[in-house]
């Protein structure tokens, strides 16, 4: 059916509030119900209905401590040098047990901590408050009424309201309800979120991979997120370009869920099904397509008889935000739950972004402790919205006005959090990714300490350290007058820690007449104006980059404009035949069994702003990098563990 339609284009771009409005304006936002379910099954849910004791809590006046239950006025004057004198009834009093006998003037009771205090007695002196003598109670310390006792009802009355509608139970809440004797409790219904991918380049997890297909992510953080949200979701598995089999899914969906959640189903590029499928739908059908927004213009806001029915974009960070931002909320509304509230805090936007005029723009960022106590720094955590990590790797966004067009360096900007609270990782890296460095993080985790890595190359690293927003950055710059590796680019507040050695070269598919056989330097003189030998670049600021720069000498040969940000990507690149060459290091060429020409050994280090260095994690970073197996590991890894002074 897809391979018939032509291309057209659907998007009817509105403002963002103007699509919540129609979209909210359509569902039905309340809660779909409630039921009655037992207490042990209560954890999570959400109250339809206040609870009132119809018990005190407790039910009886009851001791604090092991003691004696005792009339104050008999303790009154009690000293360790006077004690008082009472006389010790037969009787202790244990938990469960109902006294029989009634504390009179002069007399007093052994008790239990939790045992009923009996007739007669208005206080419970602690046992090493007492001493024993004959038949009798030494007591040496005077109390007052009320001392050690919980009456009747202190901390529940009967007819008192201990949870109102509307409280998510946690195991807090669960013990009210079992200390009250609620054996079931009345609760929203749980939503149920029907979730189908759409589309034939989505394969499921742990099927093997082939060109032209991607794994379907989109439909595990949906659920995920739907799960944590407190609802139901109903996972419907993928559809290929068929329009009726999407139909009838669709329709199967509505009959099951009160939600429905499609994303992808555009690889053909004869028209987007998921689309035509939602376009049939009635009362009142779609009410927004296209939204100008960035990330997630694509998507299709629709709502059938009450139920909303929504086309979420393909790409994993728009299907992740655009979830968030339009049906989170509707899910927490069909559950009871109130709207979440989300905090925000101040920071200085790290390094300039420019943004497109007419979309409001939800910059995903990082943020890092600035140079100022207390000052926060956001770093954009740019990858686009095909990239998966992004989000997860992100502490907030940043909302850019869809009549800004740049976003200085420097400027404060508002970040709303993901979390409740923002919380620091104990050591910030940013600068060049490299595969030893990854090494030396996971080593460093395992030993308690937690960890944040952005990379956004050597020059963007060096920057981050100068201006005291990272612990450490990784490096690898050449300085063209001295020909040293990243020493003569320190400032007097910084300090390198010497790395390790990385051999850079070009990378190639094995058997490549081009490549196979020559010196580097002549490999990249004969193809860099070959028109039909496309390179892959490195990303700008990236160490690499500016080799690759200094090599070219101004030429731009085929695929000059894709810049990937790791020597990994590079490497894939390249053997999955998407560029036939580009410059990585050697351990990553081998593992991608690809064929490698040297080039030059360059130096890997690490620059820390002198006023971090005595942090604990960047003392046990150094300490990690000086411990003899992980510089065998590194080693083995295929790097130098030699040092300038030994090469």
């Amino acid at each position: 059916m897809a391979a018939t339609m032509t291309q057209q284009q659907f998007l009817n771009v509105i403002d963002r509030d103007e699509a919540e409005q129609r979209f909210r304006e359509a569902v039905e936002l309340r809660p779909l119900g409630s039921k009655l379910v037992p207490l042990e099954k209560a954890l999570g849910r959400v109250l339809a209905a206040d609870v009132v004791a119809q018990v005190d809590v407790p039910s009886f006046d009851r001791s604090n401590y092991d003691g004696y239950a005792v009339r104050a006025a008999d303790t009154y004057a009690a000293q360790e040098e006077n004690p008082r004198r009472l006389k010790l009834l037969a009787e202790a009093l244990a938990m469960g047990v109902v006294p029989t006998q009634q504390v009179t003037p002069g007399t007093a009771v052994a008790i239990a901590t939790g045992g009923m205090l009996p007739r007669g007695a208005d206080a419970v002196v602690m046992v090493e408050h007492t001493q024993p003598d004959d038949d009798g109670l030494l007591v040496t310390k005077a109390i007052t009424p009320g001392f050690g006792v919980s009456f009747t009802g202190t901390d529940i009355t009967a007819g008192e309201t201990v949870l109102r509608r509307g409280q998510l139970l946690s195991s807090r809440e669960t013990g009210v309800l079992a200390a009250i004797g609620a054996n079931r409790v009345s609760v929203w219904r749980r939503p149920v979120v029907a979730i189908l991918s759409t589309g034939d380049e989505i394969i499921q997890p742990g099927q093997p991979m082939q060109p032209g297909l991607v794994y379907d992510s989109n439909a595990r953080i949906l659920a995920d997120a739907v799960r944590e949200l407190g609802a139901r979701p109903l996972e419907l598995g993928i559809v290929g370009d068929e329009l009726g089999q999407l139909r009838t899914l669709l329709h199967k969906a509505l009959q099951a869920a009160d939600v429905v959640l499609l994303s992808g189903g555009t690889s053909k590029g004869a028209g987007d099904l998921s689309y035509h499928a939602v376009s049939e739908l009635t009362k009142p059908g779609i009410v927004a397509h296209g939204v100008a927004l960035k990330p997630g213009k694509p998507i299709c806001l629709a709502v059938h008889r009450g139920k909303p029915v929504v086309i979420l974009p393909g790409f994993p960070t728009s299907a992740i935000f655009t979830f968030h931002e339009f049906i989170a909320p509707v899910i927490r509304a069909l559950g009871g739950r109130p709207a979440l509230d989300r905090s925000a805090v101040e920071a200085r936007m790290a390094v300039k972004v420019n943004s497109e005029i007419g979309r409001t723009e939800y910059l995903l960022v990082g943020l890092v402790e600035g140079p100022v106590p207390g000052s926060l720094a956001a770093y954009p955590l740019g990858k686009g919205s095909g990239s998966v990590t992004s989000f997860s790797r992100a502490d907030g966004f940043v909302t850019i006005g869809r009549h800004e067009e740049i976003v200085e360096a420097g400027s404060p900007v508002a970040v709303q959090l993901f979390a409740g609270e923002l919380r620091l990782a104990d050591m910030v890296v940013i600068g060049s990714h490299c595969v030893g460095l990854d090494l030396l993080l996971g080593r460093l985790q395992d030993r308690g300490f937690t960890t944040k890595f952005m990379a956004i190359g050597s020059t963007g690293g060096l920057q981050a350290a100068k201006h005291g927003e990272c612990d450490i950055a990784g490096m690898h710059l050449l300085d063209p007058e001295s020909g040293q590796y990243n020493v003569p680019l320190l400032t007097p507040e910084l300090e390198l820690i010497e790395g390790y050695g990385r051999l850079q070269g070009v990378v190639f598919r094995p058997g490549d007449q081009r490549f196979e056989g020559r010196a580097a330097l002549e490999a990249i003189v004969q193809v860099k104006d070959a028109p039909d030998c496309a390179m892959v670049n490195r990303n700008r600021g990236s160490g690499t980059r500016i080799l690759i720069d200094r090599l070219l000498a101004g030429t731009q040969p085929p695929g000059y404009a894709i810049q990937p940000r790791s020597h990994n990507a590079v490497a894939a690149a390249v053997a999955q035949g998407r560029a036939d060459w580009g410059i990585a290091i050697e351990c990553v060429a081998q593992r991608a069994r690809l064929g490698f020409l040297p080039l030059e050994e360059e130096r890997y280090d690490f620059v820390i702003p002198k006023a971090r260095l005595n942090q604990p994690a960047v003392v046990a970073f150094r300490e990690l990098l000086a411990e003899p197996d992980v510089r065998e590991e590194l080693a083995r890894m295929g790097f130098s563990m030699k040092t300038r002074f030994e090469q």
